[in-house]
Parts: structure tokens; C-alpha cells; sequence
């Protein structure tokens, strides 16, 4: 399959992005976190923290920190049991579906990523780790001292002697492949952006500096993790500091030396790990490894700063409505990650007060971080954006919106009640949108920096988009809301809807935001 071909199945003929005749092996599933056999182990502290509202962070981090930070971003946190009721066997037939979840959402729960931290704390040796997320320990890959070829890898667009941990998110492919086929490369790149920004939430409450590069050399980074390109590979890589800023080695890329991924992996020896995952019958995945090897950087000359338009366009041609400014926001981001799930067919309908909407666009909007992308210092702005289609909303008419973050105000697009067409446009109708008074889309380009990334810019679109995706979720948590993450629609009428088809831009992910029920299920939590 061309690229072209695949990448416009996975957007807008999603159906056609796995065989027809597709079926999941259920019984042959692969575990939702990675096992190493025979690894050095340091277990971490269990007793995490109930709360993490007020942190600083100490001058010199320890392992219990670093532990805590890495439960709150991606340990195991809930067991769920949910029954489901089956129409096609006998009456009174029930099923049940038992689900280990974390704190960030994933499609089908699958957690396809997985991460990898550099550590340098005084109280544990230096080198490589696995988190294992299955034992809440580090595992201990290569021990030693790799600023310089971290930083090499990342063409010196960060100072990582200043750095007590460097975090790597990876993405294994065959944790979502196997029930998703070739959609779960989307599903991957959206699942590492939720992970991504869970992780710049969680560092900016403890009080450590963040930074995320985008753009390194994959081959020279997998090697020093042991990654198999073919298996597994990292889409990013989140420098922490306790440092007000994550120190940039300077900005001068055109000047910088030329590094390749193959002069590095020269310079420390294979690993060989011995891995687990369950399944005894690997199916091949050849899109997403052609995908996967075009997206790669081989040499730091491919690194690219893309100059973004700062002025601010106003359309006159629509109306506007003000929204009203709110006091800052706040929330315990501890008790609001044990509240959040997506609410599916817990939706009922209820008015949105007009600063409820104010306060989770608003708030949606406040959280910038720094990474390697921008020419400039400091934080950067979302390149993607919110439309939605409102209704029930305290003064603001029933239709399609778009979201003006420069001026805190909605754009109209059309009036209108949209719930039938949008519910319509569902391939996999498990939400009832007719009881949600808000359905958001993050939109971006249709050409996703592929002018500047070429393939690699589709990849770093769906995680900026997941970026915004978990910051929106977690603040209509915060807001008493819930919050329910699909892919599955229709976006051609989307963008039809917004108008946006003829702008360049598309729908990304569709959000259904409103109240909810409590959920008829059984779940424990985790937290000992």
C-alpha cells in the first residue's frame, strides 16, 4: 500500500485500513505492559503521594520522587470488571471484561507505549531503565554516562548534564495491532501525545522543568534502549530538570556539527534482552513498518525549526460571542486522574453553564510547553484548535462553533442542532450523542508539517493533538464533567460542518463532553 493511500484510509476511509476480513485473536492477545526476564531490579516506592497539589521540587530528586512521578504518568492504578449483556446468545447471557487501566486513556485499553527513563540520582546508578509498569520497579538495561550521545542524538538542542532524568516514550507496535490492524498507527501516535501530556501535568505539579524533542536520530536512540526498529520505537523524548528551564544548547541548527544515527550506534555495544509479551503468534505488519522507516531522521541535517505566522486573523464576516473571563482554575490533579474515565453510554443530558464552557476552553488553552519544533525560546501555543457543535449551552445559540483562543470568544459557524447528523456519522455508535450537550474536535492541517517532516510530521500531529486531548480531559474532570475520547467518525461531515475543507484543515479526534452517571462496574483501585 502507498503511504499517500494509507495515510488517507486512516483519516477518512477508516474501514478500509484493515482486510475485510479481519478477525481478532482474543485469546492470543498480547499483555498490556512489556516484561524483561533477568534484568537487574530496583524496586520503587509504592507509598505514592494521595495528593499533588502544592509539590516542589527538592533540589536534588531521589528515586521515591522519580517513582511517584512515573506511577502518576503510567502505572497500573485501577482493576475494572464490566459486565456486558450478549443479544446474540441466549436471553439473560452475560459477559465480562476485566481490565487493568491507568491513568490516561488508550484506545481499547491496549496501552501501546511504553517507557524508558535515563536516570542520574545520587541514590541509584546511572544508565538506561525500563519502568515496568507491571511491578511499579526500574529495570537496568545499560548502566553509564550518556549525555553525550543523548545529546548528539538529539542534535544538541538541549543540555542533558542538567538533566536528573531523561523520559522515553515508545510505542510497541503489536500491543494494538492486533486488534486494530493498520489503524492502530493512528491510534498510536494519538495514545503517545494523552502519555506525553500526562507526563508534562504531572512534572509541572511535582515542579520539575520539561522540554519534549520531537526530532532526534530513532536508529541511535533504539539502540542505546535495545529497541528493534521493527518492533518497538520511541516517537519522543522529555528532558526534566528542577531547573526553572530545561537548558537549550544553543539555537544555531544551521551551524551545528552533522551526527548520523549509524556513526553513533558504532560507539556502545548491542543489547540483547530477553523480552515478554504472551501472544504466541505474532502477525507481520509490513504498512507500519514501511511507515514507521519513513519517518525516521538518519542524520541531525534533517532537523528542521518550523516558523509559525504569530499574527492574530480575526473574521469579520461571523459573529462572535464573548465569552466571560473566569478566575484562574485550579484542581487537585491527583484526585481529578483517580475521578476521570470516559463516560460512553453514561452521557445524560444537563445545561452547560457559559462559564463552565469559558473555564474548560480557557483552561484547555493556559497550558503551553517548550520543545524542539519552534524557532523561539520559551513556551510555544498549540499548532492544533478546538471546533465543536453546542447545544443546551447557557447563552450561547445551539450550533457549530470554532474556538479563538486570542480573544476568548466563539466564532460561529452555523446555527443549528447537530446531534443527529453527528451521531449519524459514528462507525461504531457506543455513545449516545443526543444526551451530550458539547462534541468538540481537535482540528488540525491535512498536510501535518509533511512540507517540513515529511512522514514524521503526521506522527508528531496526532501527538500534539493528544497533548491537547488529555489537558481537555482532565480539565472537564476538574469542571465535573466527563469526557469521551473516539476516533471512530466520520470526518468528511465534520469538516463539512465547519467548513474547514477548503481551509486545509481537518478533524482530528471527536470529544463528547457533558455529565454523566455514575457507571454500573466493579473496580478497585491499586494505590497500597
Amino acid at each position: 500500500m502507498e503511504l499517500e493511500t494509507f495515510l488517507h484510509h486512516l483519516h477518512f476511509d477508516t474501514e478500509k485500513a484493515a482486510p475485510p476480513d479481519w478477525q481478532v485473536d482474543w485469546e492470543d492477545a498480547p499483555l498490556p505492559y512489556k516484561l524483561y526476564r533477568g534484568l537487574p531490579e530496583i524496586p520503587l516506592n509504592a507509598d505514592v503521594p494521595l495528593t499533588l497539589s502544592g509539590q516542589e521540587a527538592k533540589a536534588e530528586p531521589s528515586r521515591e520522587e522519580l517513582g511517584h512521578f512515573l506511577w502518576y504518568v503510567y502505572g497500573l492504578t485501577q482493576y475494572s470488571q464490566i459486565a456486558f449483556i450478549d443479544d446474540t446468545e441466549e436471553k439473560g447471557a452475560v459477559s465480562y471484561a476485566q481490565l487493568l487501566r491507568r491513568f490516561v486513556p488508550s484506545g481499547g485499553a491496549l496501552y501501546p507505549n511504553e517507557l524508558y527513563v535515563y536516570v542520574k540520582l545520587k541514590d541509584t546508578p546511572m544508565g538506561i531503565y525500563h519502568y515496568d509498569a507491571a511491578h511499579h520497579r526500574l529495570l537496568l538495561l545499560r548502566e553509564g554516562n550518556y549525555d553525550s550521545y543523548l545529546s548528539r542524538s538529539l542534535g544538541n538542542s538541549c543540555d542533558l548534564s542538567d538533566c536528573f532524568c531523561t523520559v522515553f516514550v515508545s510505542t510497541l507496535f503489536w500491543k494494538n495491532f492486533y486488534k486494530y490492524n493498520n489503524f492502530s498507527y493512528r491510534l498510536q501516535g494519538l495514545d503517545a501525545g494523552v502519555l506525553i501530556g500526562q507526563s508534562l501535568e504531572v512534572a509541572k505539579q511535582i515542579g520539575y522543568s520539561s522540554r519534549v524533542c520531537y526530532q532526534f536520530l530513532d536508529r541511535s536512540i533504539n539502540h542505546l534502549l535495545g529497541l528493534s526498529d521493527q518492533d518497538e520505537s520511541v516517537y519522543a523524548v522529555i528532558p526534566l530538570s528542577v531547573n526553572q528551564n530545561v537548558n537549550r544548547a544553543g539555537n544555531n541548527h544551521n551551524r551545528m556539527e552533522i551526527v548520523s544515527a549509524t556513526e553513533l550506534c558504532r560507539e556502545v555495544p548491542l543489547l540483547e534482552h530477553v523480552s515478554y509479551n504472551r501472544s504466541k503468534k505474532v502477525i507481520d505488519y509490513p504498512t507500519l513498518k514501511k511507515f514507521n522507516e519513513a519517518s525516521m531522521f538518519e542524520t541531525t541535517e534533517s532537523f528542521v525549526k518550523i516558523k509559525k505566522d504569530s499574527s492574530v486573523k480575526v473574521s469579520l464576516d461571523s459573529e462572535m460571542i464573548l465569552l466571560p473571563f473566569t478566575e484562574r482554575f485550579s484542581y487537585d490533579l491527583a484526585s481529578v486522574c483517580r475521578e476521570r474515565h470516559s463516560p460512553d453510554i453514561d452521557f445524560i443530558m444537563g445545561q452547560v453553564r457559559q462559564t463552565q464552557l469559558s473555564t474548560l476552553l480557557k483552561e484547555t488553552f493556559s497550558f503551553s510547553y517548550q520543545n524542539d519544533l519552534d524557532g523561539i525560546h520559551g513556551n510555544v501555543e498549540s499548532p492544533v484548535s478546538l471546533y465543536g457543535s453546542f447545544y443546551n449551552v447557557e447563552g450561547v445559540p445551539n450550533g457549530a462553533y470554532s474556538y479563538d483562543n486570542a480573544t476568548h470568544a466563539l466564532r460561529r459557524i452555523t446555527r443549528g442542532d447537530f446531534r443527529e447528523l453527528l451521531q449519524n456519522g459514528l462507525t461504531m455508535p457506543n455513545v449516545n450523542l443526543f444526551q451530550v450537550p458539547l462534541v468538540l474536535h481537535v482540528v488540525g492541517d491535512r498536510e501535518h508539517l509533511k512540507k517540513e517532516l515529511g512522514y514524521r510530521g503526521y506522527r508528531i500531529q496526532q501527538m500534539e493533538a493528544g497533548i491537547l486531548l488529555q489537558r481537555l480531559l482532565l480539565v472537564s474532570c476538574g469542571l465535573g464533567m466527563g469526557g469521551h475520547p473516539l476516533l471512530g467518525f466520520d470526518a468528511n461531515r465534520c469538516d463539512g460542518l465547519y467548513g474547514i475543507n477548503s481551509k486545509g484543515k481537518t478533524s482530528l479526534i471527536q470529544i463528547p463532553v457533558g455529565p454523566y452517571r455514575p457507571r454500573a462496574w466493579l473496580k478497585g483501585s491499586l494505590i497500597s
